[in-house]
């Protein structure tokens, strides 16, 4: 018999592997360990709840990471769940149990017990949590760096809250006074920091020393298990528990467990589990004592399942409390045990390459040198990320840190999505959403992306309808967000992100139905039946036509007519009215029936119009700045009203006027002429000018604040309902002496400031009248009234562009515009309105040579034209001279003839 087989064979009882949880290094000494103790059950820290789930492992379907979820049926909001990565010991120790047909149970305390001590506000230290889900997120688990630390640290047996919150940060604050046993060992072997000292002695040496492992084959594989359980054990004499006060409870249940697998497979069993565990599983204790220890604890009615989990969910900065910092680089480990530096600055290269950095392979092997130098000098058996940043940084980066975030984020953590088999349990409405991503060919990804929807287009407008409902039930798969291309109603873009707490949403949402569909309209119908306010009712609306919940939105309307009847508060609707019109729009566009919400928001705007005058004057400056919003927004909701509509006579899908072939725009299914209003079109054109009508009362009424005064003479302007100097004529009367100089400048931040688009700046500097006005007024200003004055116009020109501040202080230095240079004799050229005295001729001449060589006329000799100074310039001959008029067949620049 070998050394290796007496060693096995000598050894008595369960071999206990304490291990770390998420470590390469410990995954494949549990690996070795198993191939050398060939036990007959595997017992693996975790909730026995997930015991029937264990075969689904073995599916090529499930490829990690991966997590079990586990949620209360009743209220699936209370969850937790358990993430597995390929280099995690539990997933490593499940899979080879499966290759070997060895059975496999689970041992930690139930998920039925520690969901419901949840629920009851008990958190790991017996305190109370406020009841908020990511308090009791530890309550199984262990806290990366605080209490039983990464000896047990970043940790599948324990639970992982499925929701973020104040109890977290509360959690991190009282683990303070908990013991970490790795820094505790590191600061015995004279490291200051225990994460490197873990990779020195662990994740670093496994791929070279062990059995199984590529070292000594003679090696003792459960050798390391027992030296970390000799330290652990000499811990727990000094530190008891390390504060984590649930932790006995936990330990009790296993060593239960544990008895039971003895009577059931014998001594022949393997336990993965914390290391920091081990010394409690090892300690002889009674059963009654066990039993007492769990006695009277509440339980609840879970389920579980399998559900995808990210790399970026299994790091610490994505808030696992139990998260490590480098998943990528442990992945990388494991699946790479030979020559790892190199493979990995290899695909650091070829993501440099991506980004177009230039990075050759000449590169990549002084990067290796480089980095194994620095870990001989440093004295590590392998280079860290340490190393390898700072050979990055020095070989591919120039010495530049721009490439370190960059690699961080898409290699050192990664945006790895896990999956998991069909077959796995799941609530049928995650069922119908895996349909539906199937039939759309929307596949989840954990990396961010973006996605343009043509909605004329029937997949495209499926996805918007799935990710629309989603997003109503809660579940916010998608983001919409502003498109950088097309700006039309048919346009959507989304940005997309896959993240494992959406699971839990889903179970959430499977209360309202069985599919995407029948969830959306019951949820949509209940909170119609709750919303508070009549702007609630508006938006809702909005999202079931966005969504397309023909059966909700009845409901809806019912409700929005009831609000809309009772409220009388012009602000409420004046919010509720833009919501209102954008259903309108989307109803257009879409092809649903929009003709009872129009019905509704013209109502509304009525309501408005009358309700506005009287409900502007004696306003506050917060009052007054509110109302200015409310104005853009009726403003901007009175124009969606004007427009043409789908499927009128006027307009089509794009919202532009369809067009005769003869040029002369038509109805789509009439031939009726577009020269003849159709009673909508009327009715628009009413709407408009009764608004323009308030914006006039409004802009002329003294009592109203000058902002909103301002606002509503700039509405007036932009549609042209001012006519000629009337602009002027209601800024010298804002900007008159008799006007306190704090309700002018309110006046001008209306009119010009960034509230109307950001053009206001621009305003100014095409209209030297305007600006002659405003510079006026504030020279005019006395010294008393500057100061009061001063911060309202920092703030109106501190938000135009840098580039018109610049051309608005040019103009007011130069002063009045003077007459340009001319030939003696010529007479003055006409003013256009709002501008200079006349043309700047020798401006103009400074641009004659590029614009000849863009139109061709030096090479075609075009030059005939008005005779107005120029076009000698253009034609590059004398005044007189006969123009050429012959065109070639193919010219094609635009030029006269």
């Amino acid at each position: 018999m070998s050394e290796r087989s007496e060693r096995t064979t000598n050894r008595c009882g369960p071999v206990l592997l304490g291990v770390r949880h998420h470590g390469p290094g410990s995954a494949r000494a549990v690996r070795a360990a198993l191939e050398q103790c060939t036990p007959d059950a595997v017992l693996i820290e975790g909730p026995p709840e997930a015991d029937e789930l264990v075969p689904l492992a073995a599916q090529e379907g499930m490829r990690p990471p991966v997590a079990l979820l586990a949620y209360v049926q009743d209220d699936p909001g209370r969850a937790a769940f358990w993430p597995l990565a390929e280099f995690s010991p539990e997933w490593v120790a499940m899979r080879w149990a499966l290759e070997h047909g060895v059975p496999v149970r689970f041992i930690d305390l139930p998920a039925a017990h520690s969901l419901a001590m949840r629920e009851e506000g008990e958190t790991a230290d017996g305190g109370t949590a406020d009841g908020n889900p990511a308090a009791g997120a530890e309550a199984d688990g262990e806290k990366q760096g605080v209490g039983k630390g990464d000896a047990d640290g970043a940790h599948a047996g324990g639970p992982v809250a499925a929701a973020d919150g104040p109890g977290e940060q509360e959690a991190a604050a009282e683990a303070d006074v908990r013991v970490d046993p790795i820094r505790v060992l590191a600061e015995a072997a004279g490291y200051d920091d225990p994460e490197r000292w873990w990779e020195d002695v662990v994740e670093h040496r496994a791929g070279r020393a062990g059995a199984g492992s590529g070292g000594d084959p003679g090696a003792d594989a459960l050798a390391p298990f027992a030296a970390l359980a000799e330290a652990m054990g000499a811990l727990r004499e000094t530190y008891g528990d390390g504060g984590h006060d649930r932790d006995p409870v936990r330990e009790a249940h296993m060593r239960l467990r544990l008895r039971a697998a003895r009577r059931e497979f014998g001594d022949g069993i393997a336990v993965v589990c914390g290391a920091w565990h081990v010394p409690a599983l090892a300690h002889r204790t009674t059963v009654a004592a066990d039993r007492q220890l769990l006695k009277g604890l509440p339980k609840a009615k879970v389920a579980m399942t399998w559900v995808p989990w990210t790399h970026r969910r299994l790091s610490r900065h994505s808030g696992y409390g139990a998260g490590i910092a480098s998943p990528g680089w442990y992945g990388h480990l494991f699946s790479a045990p030979d020559r790892p530096v190199a493979r990995w600055l290899t695909k650091v290269a070829g993501l440099l390459r991506e980004e177009d950095y230039a990075v050759s392979s000449a590169h990549v092997i002084e990067a290796v040198r480089l980095a194994e130098g620095l870990a001989t000098v440093r004295g590590r058996p392998l280079a860290g990320l340490t190393e390898l940043d700072d050979a990055v940084r020095a070989v591919m980066g120039d010495g530049s840190d721009a490439p370190s975030s960059l690699i961080h984020d898409r290699l050192v953590v990664g945006d790895v999505l896990g999956e998991v088999p069909d077959d796995a349990p799941a609530v049928p409405l995650q069922r119908d959403i895996a349909r539906s991503q199937r039939s759309l060919r929307l596949k989840p990804e954990a990396l961010e992306r973006e996605l343009e929807l043509d909605l004329r287009k029937e997949t495209d407008a499926g996805r918007s309808r799935l990710l629309h409902r989603l997003r109503l039930l809660g579940i916010p798969w998608g983001e919409p967000t502003r498109s950088r291309g097309s700006t039309g109603t048919f346009r959507e873009t989304w940005r997309l992100r896959w993240e494992p707490e959406l699971s839990v949403r889903v179970a959430e949402a499977g209360i309202w139905g069985t599919t995407v569909l029948s969830a959306a309209t019951a949820k949509a119908a209940s909170e119609a039946t709750g919303a508070a306010t009549l702007a609630e009712v508006t938006a809702l609306a909005e999202r079931c036509l966005l969504a397309e919940l023909p059966d909700a939105l009845p409901v809806v309307m019912r409700a929005l007519s009831d609000r809309a009847a009772l409220d009388a508060d012009v602000g409420h609707l004046a919010q509720a009215l833009p919501a209102l019109v954008r259903s309108v729009r989307y109803g257009d566009v879409r092809g649903t029936d929009a003709a009872a919400l129009r019905e509704v928001a013209m109502g509304l705007a009525e309501r408005v119009f009358v309700g506005l005058p009287p409900a502007c004057p004696g306003l506050d400056a917060d009052g007054a700045a509110e109302m200015r919003g409310h104005l853009d927004a009726t403003h901007q909701a009175v124009g969606l009203l004007g427009q043409p509509e789908t499927g009128q006579p006027g307009g089509d899908p794009t919202g532009q006027p369809a067009s005769h072939p003869t040029g002369r725009q038509t109805g789509p299914h009439t031939g009726q002429q577009a020269d003849q209003p159709t009673a909508r079109q009327t009715g628009a054109q009413h709407l408009r000018a009764r608004w323009a009508g308030v914006l006039r009362a409004v802009s002329e009424r003294d009592a109203v604040p000058g902002l909103i005064r301002g606002r509503a003479a700039r509405l007036l302007l932009d549609e042209g309902e001012l006519g000629d100097g009337g602009a002027e004529r209601l800024m010298g009367l804002a900007l008159s002496p008799g006007t306190p100089p704090t309700d002018a400048a309110g006046w001008i931040e209306g009119f010009v400031g960034g509230g109307s688009g950001g053009d206001g700046g621009m305003l100014l500097v095409h209209d030297a009248r305007l600006l002659a006005l405003v510079d006026g007024w504030l020279t005019g200003v006395p010294d008393a009234a500057f100061t009061g004055v001063l911060p309202l116009l920092r703030r109106t020109f501190a938000e135009y562009e840098a580039g018109v501040r610049r051309t608005l202080g040019e103009l007011i230095r130069r002063g009045p515009s003077s007459p340009s240079h001319r030939q003696a004799g010529d007479a003055p050229d006409a003013a256009a309105p709002g501008f200079g005295p006349g043309l700047d001729r020798d401006r103009a001449a400074a641009v004659l040579p590029t614009l000849r060589m863009l139109l061709g006329i030096g090479a075609h000799g075009f030059d005939d034209g008005p005779d107005d100074g120029l076009n000698d310039g253009l034609s590059g001959g004398p005044h007189g001279d006969q123009p050429d008029t012959t065109r070639p067949a193919d010219d094609l620049t635009g030029a006269r003839t």
